[in-house]
């Protein structure tokens, strides 16, 4: 029994000892282990503050080739105006002071048509050529009272010379005196009458030179520069003295009507500043009211102001519709920025700046804005050098977190 003791007490002796030697080797283990985790871990947490520093101070670097190429355009920051607008619906129509109706002023057979609806002619360009009895009689009574007139001179100066040698009696040569007035004014009468359908000067001084088959032939002639929009003649057509056979409209100039309601009659008067968006791929407008209409429409409850809108290029065609923002009014702002250069970054409103670093997006404050502008109140100081245009591709580019090799943050 005693033995037995001695076994045990060998036994435990040996696992007392033997726990000495493994429990610190583990605990070492556990610690070292524990070590590595909070080394990771502090590493870890050390990587996100600096990336969160990284990300607090992002900036994008590119150079100026990288800017035209991404089509990024720049400004200076600086004091500006708000306009207020108010947005007015209108349509493109034909400048009335600029369309001239053709009529031939003679009637007749339509032997000639040269032009047609699309035509842009000049003025006194041939349009179409009429065949015209009345034009015909009219030049044949102005050739009579020229032979008329000829006859009645040599007879006056026939009984003057007479009556100065006292061989016919004074009312002789007050009768021929007469009679010379009378052709005179006959003279005088069918050459206005040729006037009046349009013959001119030159023409009529050729007139008793002319073949008799021309006495019928009547032009037509453009009254100006312009295009044709309407065309109402045929050949052999008989038309009329006061027919209108073509309409010849100046496009290089039209006008917008706009519809002013009830409530914006007081804010709009002659002379103020409109933009003109017209869309669908045609280039927007800028022009001033010219007349603002005096009465107001039964029906629409609106009153017409007018804009008279330049057209070289005749891409404003009459019957489009159009969208006019009257600036009605405006205040100053310390610095203005195009709504383009706004972007939210970090769920905040920013600009992107460019600093000896690169582009950084700022935070900004806002003040007053309109449809195109707005003021910057904070974040943004006059001098600095702002993106307008092309702020999104920046932006895209902190996302992406590349930016070809020039982005870095």
């Amino acid at each position: 029994m005693n033995n037995r003791y001695v076994i045990k007490g060998i036994v435990i002796f040996c696992a007392v000892a033997l726990g000495v030697l493994v429990i610190p080797e583990t605990y070492a283990g556990q610690n070292a282990a524990t070590q590595e985790y909070v080394n990771e871990n502090g590493d870890e947490k050390g990587d996100h503050a600096s990336s969160a520093a990284d990300k607090h101070g992002e900036v994008v670097r590119i150079s100026d080739a990288e800017l035209k190429e991404f089509d990024i355009s720049l400004a200076i920051a600086k004091p500006g105006t708000i306009d207020q607008h108010i947005e007015l619906p209108g349509e493109i129509v034909l400048n009335s002071d600029r369309i001239a109706h053709v009529v031939p002023r003679v009637g007749g057979i339509v032997r000639e048509v040269h032009a047609t609806v699309g035509d842009r002619i000049k003025s006194g360009q041939l349009l179409a050529v009429l065949e015209s009895r009345e034009l015909a009689n009219a030049k044949a009574a102005y050739l009579a009272s020229v032979e008329k007139l000829k006859l009645a001179l040599a007879n006056f100066q026939r009984e003057e010379r007479l009556w100065k040698k006292k061989v016919t009696s004074e009312q002789e040569y007050l009768d021929a005196r007469q009679t010379l007035a009378e052709t005179k004014i006959e003279r005088s009468s069918t050459e206005q009458q040729l006037h009046a359908l349009g013959v001119s000067d030159d023409l009529i001084q050729k007139l008793p030179k002319h073949p008799d088959a021309t006495y019928t032939r009547f032009e037509i002639r453009a009254p100006q520069n312009g295009t044709i929009i309407e065309k109402h003649i045929t050949l052999g057509e008989n038309v009329g003295a006061d027919t209108d056979v073509f309409t010849i409209a100046d496009l290089s100039s039209v006008w917008v009507n706009l519809n002013v309601y009830q409530k914006d009659l007081v804010s709009i008067r002659k002379d103020q500043a409109v933009e003109i968006e017209i869309g669908h791929g045609i280039p927007s407008a800028t022009g001033v009211i010219a007349w603002v209409g005096p009465q107001v429409d039964e029906a629409t409850r609106t009153a017409k102001a007018r804009i008279e809108l330049p057209n070289p290029d005749g891409i404003f065609r009459p019957g489009l519709f159009v969208t006019a923002k009257v600036a009605v009014g405006s205040s100053a702002a310390g610095i203005v920025v195009p709504k383009g250069a706004l972007q939210t970054f970090e769920d905040k409103t920013v600009v992107f700046v460019r600093t000896d670093e690169g582009f950084e997006p700022k935070p900004v404050e806002l003040g007053e804005q309109n449809g195109t502008t707005v003021e910057i109140i904070s974040g943004l100081a006059p001098g600095q050098t702002y993106v307008t245009k092309g702020a999104f591709t920046l932006k895209a580019q902190l996302s992406k977190g590349a930016f070809g090799e020039g982005h870095n943050h």
